[in-house]
This record gives structure tokens, C-alpha cells and sequence, in this order.
């Protein structure tokens, strides 16, 4: 167990808020979460399993926000979720059994990819206004990427949103608001998965957890609000900030 004393409670509840904005609008708030978790004394898989009370709860809510605004597009979710969730079962396995060495180059390499494609070719996380969204089974491309984001996300979580949107908007071309809302159900899915393991291995540590979650929650609830009313331009921009702190934050962490 962590020895939580009030300036520890009140630093948690004060990250949790911004990690539950910055994932819901973009990706990356766990470069804030995951580091307070370990500095907490928790080591690194604990801290990677206890992040994932919080990320369950602000993508319930955050999904049922964008639902609640008619951003969240369904028809197609169940071919998705068959990648994610495949994705899903083995990132949780090899993150709670595998040594976490080599999360770091993982993370610094996506996020890195990510900043260049934005600034190179930022249509392939924006597509232009009118375009129609694709099908899973019309294309076949999306499947190995949203097995990766599954994978990845079940696996390491921080940075997922990124990868998410590459998939989604890039490779599925749902528009930027859109692919936020079903980036943040996606999350729920294989988050979902990784915490079931996560609890059999018995390395959760709930109070931590459930002290993120409980803001985590309200900052998604914030973050719905601005992504649905925010300009497409202005949430790219957003997107490519938070892709370089979290370079930033996966170098120093």
C-alpha cells in the first residue's frame, strides 16, 4: 500500500482533472498521471495498472458525453471493436507479465511519428469537410492499426489517443470530433480488458485509482464540451501540442 498524505490527494485530484481534458480532446494525459503515480513509490507496472481505474471511469463518461451530444457514430463500432479487443487481451497480458524497460522507446517513437505526420500531412487527422467515413470490412488497411492501438493501449495507455487517431481519422477518415468520440469508446473497450487482468494479477492499488478517477471523470465532461464546439483547426492544433508535451514528458519520466 501508498501512504497518501494531503498534498499527495490534492496533486492527484489536480492531474487527474487535465489528464481527463487532454485525453478526451487528443491523447497523452497519462504522461501526467503515470509519473505521479511512481513518484508515489508505486512501481511501474502498479502505476501502469492503477492509471487504468481512472482511464475506465473518464471514458464511461466521456462517452456517454459525446453520445449525449450526437458525436458518437455506432454504425460501424462492432467491426472495430473486433481488432481493439484481440489487440486488447494480448497488450494486457504482456503488460502485466513482461518487463516494462522498454516502454519508453515505444512511447518516444509513436508520439515522435505522430508530431511529424501532423506537421507533414495533417489531412490524415483531419480529413476534409464532406468526406464520408470508411468500413472496417471496405478497409482492410485499418485492421492491423487498430489491432496496434489495442495492443498498445491495453499494453502501455499512455499516448493511445494518438495512435487511436491515426486509425480512425487516417485510416477510417471519421472527422476529428468524431474520431475523439470513438477514440474515447475504444478506450473504454480494451481499458476494460487490461483492468480485468490487471485485478486477477492483483496489481491495482484502489485508493490511488480511485482518487484519479474521480476527476478524471470531470475533466472528460470538460473535454467534450470544448471538442464538440471547438474549431476542427483548433483541436489539430491541440492534438499536435499534446503529441510534443508528451514527447516532452516520455523523455524526462
Amino acid at each position: 500500500m501508498v501512504e497518501l498524505e494531503p498534498v499527495s490527494i490534492i496533486a492527484l485530484l489536480a492531474l487527474g482533472y487535465f489528464a481527463g481534458i487532454i485525453n478526451t480532446l487528443a491523447g497523452g494525459g497519462s504522461n501526467l498521471t503515470l509519473p505521479a503515480l511512481m513518484v508515489l513509490g508505486m512501481p511501474a507496472d502498479i502505476a501502469n495498472a492503477t492509471n487504468r481505474v481512472g482511464i475506465l471511469m473518464q471514458t464511461l463518461w466521456g462517452s456517454r458525453s459525446f453520445h449525449h451530444h450526437g458525436q458518437l457514430p455506432l454504425q460501424d463500432f462492432k467491426s472495430i471493436l473486433v481488432p481493439l479487443s484481440v489487440g486488447g487481451v494480448l497488450g494486457g497480458l504482456a503488460a502485466s507479465f513482461a518487463p516494462q524497460a522498454y516502454l519508453k522507446p515505444v512511447l518516444l517513437l509513436t508520439m515522435v511519428s505522430m508530431s511529424l505526420i501532423i506537421l507533414v500531412k495533417p489531412a490524415v487527422v483531419m480529413p476534409p469537410p464532406g468526406t464520408e467515413p470508411r468500413r472496417v470490412a471496405d478497409t482492410p488497411a485499418s485492421w492491423p492499426m487498430l489491432f496496434f492501438s489495442g495492443f498498445y493501449g491495453s499494453f502501455v495507455q499512455a499516448g493511445v489517443g494518438f495512435v487511436l487517431i491515426m486509425a480512425l481519422a487516417g485510416s477510417l477518415r471519421y472527422d476529428l470530433v468524431k474520431a475523439n468520440a470513438l477514440k474515447v469508446l475504444c478506450s473504454l473497450g480494451f481499458t476494460a480488458i487490461a483492468l480485468t487482468i490487471f485485478v486477477w494479477r492483483d496489481q491495482v492499488n484502489w485508493l490511488p485509482g480511485l482518487i484519479l478517477a474521480s476527476t478524471m471523470m470531470i475533466g472528460a465532461h470538460h473535454g467534450v464540451k470544448f471538442a464538440v464546439k471547438a474549431n476542427p483547426n483548433s483541436l489539430k492544433w491541440f492534438l499536435f501540442i499534446m503529441t510534443v508535451c508528451g514527447c516532452a514528458a516520455a523523455l524526462i519520466f
